[in-house]
């Protein structure tokens, strides 16, 4: 711990617990401030290059690794909700591409095409499994024929996904038998 020397000289007047109570509290405001700014909505897959060409000039311009951090936040933060058929919403719980849609909506602006089937044939970039980057869309097929199900990688050979009927929103890893079993391709949307 620091001794009241390293803190500046209006800080050494406050006892300890409200030195740590105003700067839990300004760290706080910090947070909650930045979580208010606002960005234009994107229309679809296609409009994405049009308004990033737009907004290049504007200070609301974000960075694409900012971006992705925004999108394994806010995957991660929904671990837990419940699965549901046809889900897509937190209060209600996700399916699958119904966890998709709403984390990129939320998180990158991007609206994306509502099933699974329509996910797999979006024009996004393919990615190899070894290439993997946070905010991939990763595909598995566990019923033969086209893709069944669909997760978002957040990084380190896991993935975010709504597994199953009963099941909750969960991480699993990707190099796990059953998961590198069934696993199709990758997509890269946020490009």
């Amino acid at each position: 711990m620091y001794s009241d020397a390293h803190y500046p000289q209006t800080m050494t007047l406050l006892p300890a617990k409200s030195r740590f109570l105003g700067l839990s509290s300004a760290l706080l405001m910090c947070m909650l401030s930045a979580c208010a700014t606002t960005q234009k909505p994107r229309e679809s897959m296609e409009s994405m290059q049009t308004h990033r060409l737009e907004d290049a000039d504007s200070a609301e311009v974000r960075d694409l690794s900012q971006v992705s951090n925004e999108v394994i936040i806010r995957a991660i933060s929904l671990v837990g909700t419940p699965y549901r058929y046809g889900g897509t919403q937190p209060e209600t719980g996700f399916d699958c591409s119904g966890l998709i849609g709403f984390v990129f909506s939320e998180a990158a602006g991007l609206k994306l095409p509502r099933t699974t089937r329509e996910l797999i044939d979006i024009d996004a970039k393919p990615v190899d499994r070894d290439d993997l980057q946070a905010g991939d869309l990763i595909y598995f097929n566990s019923r033969g024929g086209r893709v069944s199900h669909i997760g978002i990688y957040v990084g380190e050979g896991r993935f975010v996904h709504a597994p199953s009927t009963g099941g909750l929103v969960r991480i699993d890893k990707l190099n796990t038998p059953y998961w590198t079993k069934f696993y199709v391709g990758a997509k890269r949307v946020l490009m």
